[in-house]
């Protein structure tokens, strides 16, 4: 060994080393305990809430739906029926053991594996929180999984109730459906509330009052670890328990809607039964229909895109997102026109040989010759002649105060109803065919509109405000669909929906006292006499046959209001009913509406009615809801 004493530089060099490594430790204490100072004094209380974060899961107990009702509030329309969700946590799996487990777990559901597999994607299988892989599962399938839990690792279930639309028939547009939250909904929604796995409405009213029917979601909060597994017996798990949504109560008569429904049979059309002294929608039908169970059911993905490839739209309402030429139903606004600006004497005769010549076509009457022969306005209201008023639409009147009388009484604008995707119809002028065709307005396109052709569209719900002008005096009720909000406990009520005026025209109301009389010939004398003209209650309105360009078919329209003359007007119904021209042709309109008007009137069903009117050897039974 090398005893030699070192020098007394490398000496100091190994000193300086051993400061500069003293000095580096100190630095390196002092650091971590200025950092130490920050975090457990300064910042405390925030990380200290980190922790409780990190350490604790939050799980949401949905709210049951609020049921709805319709206007007797005695039974619901809609309700909610027990259910269960299962759900699979995806690190609780062993490894390589998950396609073994969803093959098994899909044969005891009942489903096919990759409607599973779709729901847990290989990124989430180190995920300790439950994923939903299916909802409405009934007890039994729950059993089942019970009893093999031992072989089923990480899989679980949890109470989850589910709507259950009771009857629904042709309720199932007004009612709608529900179903889970999409990205896009998410999207326009999360400022309200809403969060990923909500179910909410996507149609009908469940649509229109989600906000109203939700409720508000419970939440129950436990203690788990750094791997997101549960802590048992911790004292920090916390319930919250969820708020029931509020009930609902609709302006629907159920028997009505029945009567309605029934009247209308397999015939693809609407039917639109209202109060207009309040605007509310007593009945709507719109055929055909659907089942919204198949929203519900596991086992349904085949007959939903079935729906969807119908040619025939059973989603449609066609009440409210169907429009139609209105055909002569137009006359009670040219009738409107003509007294309220004198355009012609309602005494002055106009002839009617079946045929007049205009441009270079011939205009022919639905009558043919010999033709109505002289027809004053009220005859010509009555006997619906065509050339009456092509000749006074076109010569007296003018296009730009038919217009005005068409605006006034709603053409061309939405209603405002409580349900959503309401269309507008469609009300041409020349500027519009200017724009459209670079053609300037003829006066064979006046004539059209005088009759309700040509480019002129409505709804059902729109002709039913029609007539309720009229018989309100010129005021138009907003339709609604609801009339109360329930609370779900007491059933006290909480809202009640107040009638709304949605137009009042300047009309005065002795015109729409003529217009009312000349609505009555029709069904007294006129071309509805013999399926209208009633003993039950007298009846006022007008038939319509609408051009399609097809040879033998048309559609049938027919809108009414009964009684004619009554000293209480809340007693006074509208209806509404268009049947479209792909159905074989029997002028079925005017039939069903005295079907209604009698069972409303007289308070018997459907059947009852059909025996009382003698209309049995009309309609065939088969295929209605009984």
């Amino acid at each position: 060994m090398d005893f030699t004493p070192k020098s007394p530089q490398i000496q100091e060099t190994t000193e300086k080393r051993i400061k500069m490594l003293q000095f580096l430790f100190i630095f390196i204490f002092i650091a971590y305990a200025i950092r130490l100072f920050g975090m457990q004094i300064l910042n405390g209380e925030l990380y200290r809430s980190r922790a409780q974060d990190i350490a604790r899961r939050t799980t949401v107990i949905p709210a049951q739906r609020g049921e709805i009702y319709d206007r007797s509030f005695d039974q619901p329309l809609v309700l909610n029926a027990d259910s269960f969700a299962v759900n699979i946590t995806p690190a609780e799996v062993p490894q390589g053991k998950m396609p073994e487990l969803i093959e098994k777990l899909a044969e005891i559901l009942g489903i096919p594996p990759d409607q599973i597999e779709g729901k847990i994607p290989p990124q989430y299988y180190y995920l300790f929180q439950p994923l939903e892989v299916a909802s409405n599962v009934a007890y039994n399938k729950i059993a089942v999984i019970a009893e093999n839990v031992d072989t089923l690792p990480g899989v679980s279930w949890q109470s989850k109730p589910i709507r259950n639309y009771v009857e629904a028939g042709s309720l199932s547009h007004i009612i709608g459906y529900v179903g889970d939250i999409t990205k896009d909904e998410l999207t326009m929604l999360y400022n309200s509330g809403y969060k990923q796995g909500d179910v909410i409405g996507k149609a009908g009213i469940e649509r229109q009052y989600d906000g109203i029917l939700r409720g508000r979601d419970g939440l129950e909060t436990r203690t788990v670890d750094v791997r997101g597994r549960r802590i048992t017996g911790s004292l920090a798990n916390v319930r919250e328990p969820p708020v029931v949504g509020k009930n609902i109560v609709l302006s629907i008569d159920r028997s009505i809607q029945v009567l309605a429904e029934k009247a209308l049979g397999e015939r693809m059309g609407s039917v639109v039964v209202m109060r207009p002294s309040t605007g509310e929608i007593l009945a709507m039908v719109s055929y055909p229909w659907y089942d919204p169970t198949i929203f519900t059911r596991n086992d349904s993905a085949a007959e939903y895109q079935a729906l969807i490839n119908d040619p025939n739209k059973p989603f449609l309402n066609r009440a409210i997102q169907s429009s139609y030429p209105p055909a002569s139903t137009f006359k009670i606004i040219m009738t409107t026109g003509i007294l309220r600006e004198n355009a012609i004497s309602p005494d002055q005769l106009v002839d009617c040989f079946g045929e007049i010549s205009y441009g270079d076509r011939q205009w022919r009457c639905h009558i043919r010759r010999p033709g109505h022969g002289h027809l004053n306005l009220q005859q010509a209201m009555a006997q619906s002649c065509d050339i009456y008023f092509w000749v006074v639409g076109r010569d007296y009147l003018g296009i730009e105060r038919i217009l005005e009388y068409a605006k006034d009484f709603g053409f061309g604008e939405v209603t405002g109803i409580d349900l959503p995707g309401e269309i507008s119809g469609f009300l041409p002028t020349p500027q519009w065919k200017d724009r459209r065709f670079h053609e300037r307005w003829l006066g064979g396109d006046t004539m059209n509109m005088s009759i309700g052709q040509g480019y002129t569209l409505v709804t059902p719900l729109q002709m039913a405000n029609i007539v309720a002008m009229v018989v309100n005096d010129g005021i138009i009720y907003q339709p609604h669909i609801l009339k109360e909000v329930r609370d779900p406990i007491s059933g006290a009520v909480e809202t009640t929906i107040a009638p709304t005026v949605l137009h009042k025209s300047d009309v005065e109301p002795a015109v729409f006292e003529t217009v009312r009389r000349n609505m009555r010939s029709v069904i007294s004398e006129g071309t509805a006499r013999f399926p209208l003209n009633i003993r039950t209650v007298e009846i006022a309105g007008k038939t319509g046959t609408g051009e399609v360009g097809l040879p033998d078919q048309w559609h049938s329209w027919f809108t009414a209001y009964a009684p004619y003359q009554t000293d209480n007007p809340e007693e006074r119904i509208v209806v509404s009913v268009i049947v479209e021209a792909v159905n074989k042709w029997e002028w079925w309109a005017p039939y069903a509406s005295a079907i209604i008007f009698h069972g409303i009137f007289s308070g018997q069903t459907y059947e009852e009615s059909v025996a009382a009117l003698g209309f049995q050897y009309l309609m065939p039974m088969q295929g209605r809801r009984e």
